[in-house]
């Protein structure tokens, strides 16, 4: 089975599928960029693919959101993976004489505190394990990489600082996507894409009681632009219901009845890695 996932090597997104999928039963397939994952999936290059979709610091990743709405994929599964971020560095380095940082942008927002604290600059890379790898090429002893200790291990570098994010508990949702859909006998998830029938004052709030009218908790609600008019969005909302559930499948038809186009982009349960 062909995984596709965010590369380079030793990126979270890596670790995910590592940790979710049984080694006996992967190939993992490293892409560029998490659209490439999503149109991977898509048009079958891969049979699925692994991509972030929530940090629990910095919120949702639009990057993600919008690929759903452009691809016509399936999501199967949700994965947590909790997310420690440390300080690597060269061989011989002195966590004292680090005078830039390098990481990507969301990983160096959520260790800003210490790098308040160590008064240095920062640089932006494409990925965690991007600015690992630039390290180790550049073999700079001034500079220091945000990264996770499976990229230390990748690299060849060393950990000078463990947990220098902001706040514990710091976690990424991963969705397992396929371009199969599958029949749902039981799931405790659910994810829609709603894209509102027409503007209208309180629409927000009218979709949300439908769900609240039905017992449906809602975990995650994200609105993207629907890039035709300003003011004007698609929503996407996860439940706590499968969509095999009768108040879920009445949801969705309440909502198609009031002229609302709905997608199902899938139904599944959580894992913890």
């Amino acid at each position: 089975m062909k995984v596709a996932y965010l590369g380079p090597k030793g990126t979270f997104s890596e670790e995910a599928a590592l940790r979710f999928f049984p080694p006996e039963n992967r190939e993992l397939v490293m892409y560029d960029g998490i659209v490439d994952v999503l149109e991977a999936v898509a048009e079958r290059e891969v049979n699925k693919g692994i991509v972030p979709i929530e940090n629990a610091i910095e919120g949702t990743i639009t990057m993600t959101t919008d690929g759903l709405i452009n691809y016509d994929v399936w999501v199967e599964g949700e994965a947590v993976l909790p997310i420690a971020l440390h300080l690597l560095t060269v061989e011989g380095a002195e966590a004292d004489h680090i005078r830039e940082v390098w990481s990507i942008g969301p990983a160096l927002a959520q260790c800003r505190d210490f790098t308040r604290k160590l008064q240095v600059k920062t640089k932006h890379y494409s990925s965690t394990a991007n600015a690992a790898e630039s390290l180790v090429k550049s073999n700079n002893k001034n500079a220091g990489a945000i990264a996770s200790e499976l990229a230390a291990k990748t690299f060849g570098l060393e950990i000078a600082k463990r947990n220098i994010q902001d706040f514990e508990g710091n976690s990424t949702r991963f969705l397992i996507v396929t371009n199969e859909k599958p029949e749902v006998i039981q799931a405790s998830k659910s994810m829609l894409l709603i894209t509102p029938g027409e503007d209208r004052p309180g629409l927000l709030a009218i979709i949300l009681n439908i769900f609240s009218s039905l017992d449906i908790n809602l975990t995650w609600i994200e609105s993207r632009p629907t890039k035709k008019k300003l003011g004007t969005y698609r929503f996407f909302v996860q439940a706590e219901m499968g969509i095999q559930e009768v108040n879920m499948q009445k949801a969705v038809s309440i909502l198609r009845t009031y002229g609302h186009d709905v997608r199902v982009l899938g139904s599944f349960d959580e894992t913890k890695l």
